[in-house]
């Protein structure tokens, strides 16, 4: 994380530290699930005392609360950001979408949302808390699905929550965590085929 040069050398490390702490929480989470990290494992990595741990986040909870809201903003930035040409297809501004999602070359934050999405005692506050996040997100890509069904590339007769939550069923990387991890395919040539497979099946017929 780039700490902006007018903030205090105490800020900075402040904000350094809790970068450190989200990264090794991230990690812990990765090895041992949700239920079984601890917040006296998680300080005892970073090497902080478990005090100081707690001067950041007060409950293993806010630590994941953080972690998931990063990682969210992160891909709503990006999907906020990008160039988005006026002669683009819809398609080709969802599958850019599926692209920012995506990025993350070793994994690790998708399989740790798959994590945090699966853990039934969490991920219900875990959506709740983070709603303003996705709904953002959802929302362009609600606005990119009526915008291909206008433009004639998407079946007009699917309804568009049905599409929408296709899409993120669909394209998610955690709903295809099983082929990387235990088949052996890359997340390029499985994003290949299931993107080919959705666009393919919402696509408007021609009569």
């Amino acid at each position: 994380m780039k700490v902006p040069e007018h903030r205090s050398l105490k800020e900075k490390q402040r904000l350094e530290r809790e970068e450190l702490i989200l990264q090794v929480a991230q990690d812990v989470v990765l090895e041992k699930g949700y239920r079984d990290t601890s917040m006296d494992e998680i300080a005892a990595r970073v090497g902080i005392a478990k005090g100081t741990l707690y001067l950041h986040f007060a409950k293993k909870e806010d630590l994941m609360f953080a972690f998931f809201e990063r990682e969210m903003q992160k891909i709503l930035q990006a999907i906020e950001q990008q160039p988005v040409a006026a002669e683009m297809s819809a398609q080709a501004k969802l599958e850019s979408i599926v692209s920012i999602m995506h990025k993350d070359p070793s994994g690790k934050r998708a399989n740790l949302l798959f994590i945090l999405f699966n853990s039934e005692d969490f991920k219900i506050a875990l959506q709740q808390k983070s709603l303003d996040t996705l709904q953002r997100i959802s929302d362009k890509v609600m606005a990119y699905l009526e915008e291909g069904k206008a433009r004639g590339e998407f079946d007009p007769d699917i309804p568009t929550g049905i599409l929408l939550n296709s899409f993120f069923s669909v394209l998610s990387p955690r709903s295809h965590r099983r082929l990387f991890q235990e088949e052996g395919y890359t997340r390029e040539e499985v994003m290949f085929c299931v993107q080919k497979i959705f666009f393919r099946g919402i696509a408007k017929r021609s009569s």
